[in-house]
């Protein structure tokens, strides 16, 4: 099993809980690499993000952290970066990037938060067409990289994550497919690995990963390494789901890394 986490949040963005109590909950847990990532610092997002003047006081909170668990657990200072966030204020050993929303005509809709917000954006923009939306996501998506500058892309198709629940687009519709893989090619020109996210089912908000696994299969076809994540917001759900979605991810061919962050090194 994977001992590393990667993608974690506090309370200093959304999390539930302080970067300490995370840290000492990964130490129980037989964590040897912890990477927290809160998210960085964006105006149309003040509710969910590290606040602006608290920037600096996250990072000096890792950086204890990091002096505390010397020895016994490597810690790493990270940030999640949003696709349209500015830059982050602070030293970071790593940058997730990912896209939490989309802008249209100068306003911001979260993708993930509820299905009325996707389904005002296709009303509003695409004649009502939530297949539209999911290729609009996707074309930002691949805009990740040069963007955020990130080391990591995370949860590449966060855009379904209300869909098992709410039925709001056929993830099997030529174009939600074409749509996807046509990010993932541009991506997988980037060299940057992708996260196994597991949050989406740690919060019960689907049964597979992201990416789902047809879309993790074809990363896997071509070339692509995976660094497995629970994208945690509190103590109980790091590492959440690791043997099974570790186990399933193999079987599909994914080449699973450990994070090259200080040092590289993989699980397999």
């Amino acid at each position: 099993m994977i001992f590393e986490d990667f993608h974690v949040h506090t309370d200093f963005s959304d999390g539930a809980d302080s970067p300490a109590v995370m840290a000492e909950t990964a130490c129980r847990l037989g964590v040897r690499r912890l990477g927290f990532s809160d998210h960085g610092y964006a105006p149309y997002d003040t509710d969910c993000c590290i606040p602006e003047d608290r920037q600096l006081a996250y990072c000096a909170a890792v950086a204890g952290l990091k002096r505390r668990w010397a020895g016994r657990m490597e810690i790493f200072c990270g940030v999640e970066r949003d696709l349209y966030g500015p830059a982050p204020a602070g030293d970071y050993d790593y940058v997730i990037g990912s896209v939490h929303y989309l802008e249209l005509d100068g306003e911001s809709f979260t993708v993930d938060w509820e299905p009325e917000i996707l389904r005002e954006a296709a009303d509003r923009f695409f004649g009502g067409d939530l297949l539209a939306v999911a290729e609009a996501y996707y074309r930002a998506v691949a805009e990740v990289p040069a963007r955020t500058h990130c080391d990591l892309i995370g949860h590449f198709d966060l855009v379904s994550k209300l869909n098992e629940r709410h039925g709001l687009f056929d993830v099997q519709d030529p174009r939600y497919v074409a749509a996807w893989r046509q990010a993932a090619d541009r991506l997988l020109e980037s060299g940057l690995p992708f996260e196994i996210n597991t949050g989406g089912m740690a919060r019960r908000w689907r049964t597979e990963p992201y990416p789902a696994w047809d879309i993790l299969a074809y990363l896997a076809r071509r070339g692509a390494q995976f660094v497995l994540n629970s994208d945690a917001h509190s103590r109980t759900t790091l590492l959440s789901h690791f043997p099974a979605v570790e186990r399933r991810a193999r079987e599909l061919g994914a080449d699973l890394i450990s994070f090259p962050c200080g040092g590289d090194g993989r699980t397999n």
